[in-house]
Order: C-alpha cells, then structure tokens, then sequence
C-alpha cells in the first residue's frame, strides 16, 4: 500500500491658515482624491493564486499554482487549472485550514504525529463530486475508497509527519490518514487499506 487616512480629513500642520490657504486647500482635494482613484485603477491585476482574500477552498486559492505540483485531480470536478485536471502544489495544500492528530498506526512502531488539510477541503477545490475515490500512487499502486468517507470522518491529507515534511521513504510527500484513535471502527483492515501513501493523484468516480 501504497489554499493614515481618514475620509474627509487630512491631518497637517496644528497652526492657523490664512483663508487664502484654506480655500486652496479645499480646491485640492478634489484632484487629489481624482488622483488617488486613477492611481488604484492604474495597478496591474494580480494573477488569481496571489488572491490572499480568497476563501481557503475557493478556485482562486488553486489556479495555475506556481510551485511544483504534488497531486493531480481528474474525473467528476466542476474546476480545472490544467486541461482536464486541477493540479494543486504544496504551498496550496499549506494554505488550506490545517487538521493535526496524533494516532497509532500498523506502519509506524509508536503513535505519531500527521497533520494536513482535511481531505474534503482539498476535493472541494476541485468541486468534486461522485461517489468513490481512487488514490493512485507514486508507484501506479492504486485503492478505492467512499466519497463518503472524506464527508463523515475528519480524513487528513497528511503532508507533515512529527511536524516535518515526509519524505518518500516516510511514505509520503502525501499521505491519505484516517484519525485511527477516534473510533473503533476506523482501527480496522478496511480503513487501514484506505489509507494510501506517496499519493501522487485522485480519480473521482
């Protein structure tokens, strides 16, 4: 197995005006105002990933991501960045709302620690929707697990083992964990077989 100034007042000089002054000081601030407008519609646009106000799961956090890319997305998805997949770097898994448990696992001799974005909010980039996911791995190694499960069980994406980037020999870079220590369901063969390593793409069927 395998995302100074207030309106209406500029704060100078405390001493008097003459009303000479006054007055061309109010015929100023109109075009400085002008000015200040035609200067904010001047800027060029930033690219969509740049966007840091948009919403962690939004298409902008995800489009044309500028690093080098760690999972591809295919099949039933509403948004694509890249013919017809959404790739998606690391940076952008980061970005996205964290989730850190610490579990035992059949892999690992004691409990560690795995942190990543839950796996729902990295589907819900892609506006996935079906009813059954295929993890493929780095080595072509590939097991399907519910859709339901990313929906009913806080799934991590893990990306970080003990708070450090996993390597491949540590099964990663991306590891599909099920938070084991949370029911006595989950700490069976079934979700054990679910949860794939070195993930490399997801197939939503």
């Amino acid at each position: 197995m395998i995302l100074g100034y207030r309106a209406g007042r500029f704060e100078g000089e405390s001493r008097p005006c003459s009303t000479d002054r006054a007055e061309q000081t109010q015929e100023n601030i109109p075009s400085m105002i002008i000015d200040r407008r035609t200067f904010v519609l001047a800027l060029p646009a930033l690219p969509a990933w740049a966007n840091t106000s948009a919403s962690p799961a939004s298409p902008a956090s995800a489009a044309n991501p500028p690093g080098r890319v760690v999972l591809s997305i295919v099949g039933q998805i509403g948004r694509r960045n890249s013919g017809d997949r959404m790739d998606i770097d690391m940076a952008t898994l980061s970005a996205l709302p964290q989730r850190s448990f610490t579990t035992a696992t059949p892999w690992f001799k004691e409990p560690v620690k795995f942190t990543g974005p839950l796996l729902r909010d990295v589907l819900a980039l892609a506006d996935a929707k079906g009813t059954t996911l295929t993890a493929v791995a780095l080595n072509d190694y590939k097991v399907d697990l519910p859709f339901e499960d990313a929906q009913r069980w806080n799934v991590v994406l893990a990306r970080l083992l003990n708070d450090k980037p996993m390597s491949t020999r540590d099964k990663g870079p991306l590891f599909i964990v099920y938070p084991f220590n949370d029911s006595n369901e989950l700490r069976s063969e079934r979700y054990f077989s679910r949860s794939a390593w070195q993930l490399r793409s997801l197939i939503v069927k």
